[in-house]
């Protein structure tokens, strides 16, 4: 009986009898009628109940899940039902998600065929690293009745740890090296032109850069030349990644760290897949995690448990400890990509002077983002006095966020400012751009 549950056809047909009932108090005709109904669903039901609970009737399923889910993505989960009985059932399928996910109405509907089976798949989006336990697999079943339904639990519990986006790493690595990669809504990825690295002689073809003859080899070969130039290999790049309370933030159910972390990924793959070394430092009020830059076997997988692990902490964070932690570990001229948000001048005023000394060592790019929930009130029709006063002040809030981007560039840093969801493209752009320009 703990497995027995009645559907809402059942209690919508006595709910009807019941008032087939009352009205043959009024219309005496009424009462063999609802007696004939009564008798008719009870006759129905207990049909039904023999048909589900007989030892042949069986249904049965399982889960596949992927290795790993990336952080924000729609990752796919399939299920395999199986229907062993010799009945068409109406299965209701109610997957035991993790508690992450906070679904309460999650289930899905199918009939299925006597002896078929089916594959189903839904797709989650995870909002937080960590691990997810999925629970066992409810099925209920129903015959073409529908009066009563059959629970059968099946599957097992399973764990999949939820990682910094590896599908976003993978799709921005095609992209960065697809030359005619674009994105619709985000301006194209940037190729690289001449590089400082002579790699050999070729002969002249269409679309080459008439720059590039090489005009002794073509005398002595009597045809056009050109030098071919590749990416200067062995540069360092680092990803900072600041872990503070100003990074807690939350745009589209991912925090600013998360944001961050997925594109240190993305960028700590393609920098290794160009030859160069990938770092990476995480800070708050303290030092999180350190990995000297290197480009073996390894690195990208060292980065990716490194980043795994990372979680935001609700202290300011301390910039001195980062300079001197970097001026430590960083050896030689690198590319700093500091993930971090300002929210006011003043925040960026107290932390100006050891940017500029980073700078003078390194290469900074300090990446900062756009509040996109202030732009989106902005946009929006005021019609009160109190509301052209909220606006007045959230469009000077805008307006700060970009002079701090114009103050950082007036002291020679480059700067991203960026909204969190353009994040990965635009970094991308700009370490490709810096590469072309020799900057590097």
């Amino acid at each position: 009986m703990r497995n027995l549950y009645l559907t809402n056809r059942f209690f919508g047909l006595c709910g009807s009898i019941a008032l087939f009932f009352l009205l043959s108090y009024l219309v005496s005709f009424w009462f063999p009628v609802a007696l004939t109904f009564f008798v008719l669903m009870v006759a129905l039901t207990f049909a039904d109940i023999f048909l589900l609970f007989r030892k042949n009737t069986l249904v049965n399923a399982s889960r596949r899940l992927p290795k790993l889910f990336s952080l924000g993505d729609a990752n796919s989960v399939h299920l395999n039902i199986s229907n062993q009985s010799p009945l068409l059932l109406k299965l209701t399928v109610v997957d035991e998600l993790p508690y992450q996910f906070q679904e309460r109405g999650f289930e899905m509907e199918l009939e299925i065929g006597a002896g078929d089976d089916q594959v189903i798949a839904y797709e989650l989006t995870p909002s937080e690293r960590g691990v997810y336990e999925f629970g066992v697999i409810n099925l209920f079943a129903s015959t073409k009745y529908n009066l009563v339904q059959r629970r059968f639990k099946a599957g097992q519990a399973m764990r999949v740890p939820v990682y910094p986006s590896v599908i976003q790493m993978k799709q921005y690595e095609m992209l960065a090296f697809n030359r005619f990669s674009s994105q619709e809504g985000l301006r194209k990825i940037r190729r690289i032109g001449h590089s400082y690295e002579f790699d050999q002689i070729k002969n002249y073809v269409r679309g080459d850069d008439y720059r590039s003859v090489n005009w002794k080899a073509t005398g002595r070969m009597s045809r056009l030349m050109v030098n071919q130039y590749e990416d200067e290999r062995s540069q360092q790049v680092y990803s900072l990644i600041d872990k503070s309370r100003a990074m807690k933030m939350p745009f589209n159910n991912l925090s600013l760290v998360d944001y961050a972390i997925n594109t240190s990924l993305a960028i700590t793959n393609i920098a290794l897949k160009k030859y160069d070394k990938a770092g990476l430092i995480t800070f708050s009020d303290k030092i999180g995690a350190t990995i000297k830059a290197d480009r073996r076997a390894n690195q990208l997988n060292k980065i990716l448990h490194a980043l795994y692990k990372e979680k935001a902490r609700p202290l300011e964070a301390n910039y001195e400890l980062l300079y001197h932690i970097a001026r430590k570990l960083i050896n030689g001229r690198s590319l700093i990509l500091l993930y971090t948000n300002f929210e006011s001048m003043y925040a960026l005023d107290r932390v100006l002077s050891l940017l500029r000394r980073i700078n003078k060592f390194h290469l900074l790019v300090v990446i900062f983002f756009e509040n996109t929930e202030v732009q989106d009130f902005v946009k929006k029709e005021v019609g009160t006095i109190q509301g052209i006063y909220t606006n007045t002040i959230a469009r000077k809030f805008l307006a700060e966020k970009r002079a701090m981007a114009q103050k950082l560039a007036q002291h020679g840093i480059q700067t991203i400012l960026t909204r969190p969801e353009d994040l990965s493209m635009h970094t991308i752009n700009k370490y490709l751009e810096l590469k072309s320009r020799g900057m590097i």
